[in-house]
C-alpha cells in the first residue's frame, strides 16, 4: 500500500483545544490501524504546534478520509492539512 503523510498545523492559540482533545486523538490513531508513525511539531518552548502523520492506506481518498474523521480535525484545531504521497527510502 502507499504511504500518504499527513502535515497538520494548529491554528495559534488553540493548544488547549489540543490537549482536551489528545486523548481521543490518540486511541483514533491506535485504533485505525492504518497509522505507521505520527508525533507532533513542537515549538522553541516545547509546546506543541502540529502534527505529522504517515498513514499505510489504499490511495489519497483514504488518506482524505482518514484525516477528515481526526479527533482533532473535528475540533477546529488545524489552520492547514496538507496530505502528501511518500516514498519510504530508510527505516
Amino acid at each position: 500500500m502507499p504511504l500518504f503523510s499527513l502535515i497538520c498545523t494548529d491554528k495559534p492559540g488553540h493548544l488547549e483545544v489540543r490537549k482536551s482533545n489528545r486523548d481521543a486523538h490518540l486511541a483514533y490513531l491506535k485504533s485505525s490501524g492504518v497509522v505507521t508513525q505520527a508525533g507532533p511539531f513542537l515549538d522553541a518552548a516545547g509546546d506543541m504546534t502540529g502534527s505529522l502523520i504517515v498513514l499505510d492506506v489504499a490511495d489519497r481518498a483514504a488518506a482524505e478520509a482518514w484525516a477528515a474523521n481526526d479527533p482533532y480535525a473535528n475540533a477546529g484545531l488545524f489552520s492547514s492539512v496538507r496530505i502528501e504521497h511518500w516514498n519510504r527510502v530508510i527505516g
